[in-house]
């Protein structure tokens, strides 16, 4: 094993042993450091967003930590250890590349990611214990963000044949579902109102697929490129010495569409 990689190993167990470890590291568990794997992950895109290297260098090290202490807690459980951890991802990719590692050969993109999906599919029933028959669905951690899981299961579905066979039909569910939006909202039932605008959700984030959209990374750009704008509002606000609830909503949308057009030329 190299050098750092055993070092890091041998930092960890120290910080969980019993006497002389730290209290903190010694009271968590895998529940109650999901938190920081998440946020170490989020860290790590917002630093290859940024095209910092030297900050992805270090929060690739912080997420390592997250998979170095789930390991050591599952070792002293006795279930798993890094090394086996290492293993079956060593095993897993070797599995999922046989144009790679053995003599499969794939001619388009298309063939390569059938295999892939039918590598992962049987990965699935081998885990299975039961008799029961195996949802194509089955494996999408229903932890992800909401527009993920969404794209993930519907990506599922289309490999079996559930999907619109081009864009111009989803265009037009987009417009069915954003009406039974409106009818909901004029019924006044709160739970018809989210139920309807989960499906219209759901059919953009298919909207998305059907354009080769991320919808996630779309609204993470889209949610960065408002608070630009908003912030533009408010220093032109600041600048005239009141405060944001001081003005008429047309003038702050006068604002906001000055900010739309000076963002615009400074990305231009």
């Amino acid at each position: 094993m190299l050098k750092n990689t055993q070092n890091l190993l041998d930092i960890m167990a120290r910080l969980r042993d019993p006497q002389q470890g730290c209290p903190w590291d010694l009271r968590q568990n895998f529940a109650t450091l999901i938190p920081y794997l998440i946020e170490e992950s989020y860290e790590v895109i917002d630093a290859i967003e940024r095209n910092d290297m030297a900050d992805l260098r270090s929060e690739l090290g912080d997420l390592l930590l997250q998979v170095v202490f789930h390991s050591q807690l599952a070792n002293e459980l006795g279930l798993f250890n890094f090394e086996q951890v290492s293993e079956s991802i060593c095993d897993k990719l070797i599995r999922r590349h046989p144009h790679v590692f053995a003599d499969a050969v794939f001619e388009t993109d298309a063939e390569r990611q059938q295999a892939w999906e039918q590598a992962k599919a049987e990965e699935r029933l081998a885990k299975e214990k039961s008799a029961k028959p195996v949802s194509v669905l089955a494996g999408v951690a229903g932890s992800l963000p909401a527009l993920l899981e969404c794209e993930k299961i519907q990506d599922r579905a289309a490999q079996h044949g559930f999907d619109w066979p081009d864009a111009p039909p989803v265009f037009d569910k987009v417009m069915e579902e954003l009406e039974e939006v409106r009818e909901a909202w004029q019924s006044g039932d709160q739970q018809h109102i989210r139920e309807e605008i989960g499906d219209l959700l759901l059919v953009v984030v298919n909207l998305a697929r059907h354009l080769d959209v991320n919808a996630e990374q779309a609204l993470k750009e889209s949610i960065k490129k408002f608070s630009r704008r908003f912030n533009y509002i408010e220093r032109q606000v600041e600048s005239s010495g009141r405060n944001l609830t001081d003005c008429e909503l047309d003038e702050l949308d006068a604002f906001w569409h000055e900010a739309k057009q000076m963002l615009k030329r400074k990305t231009d």
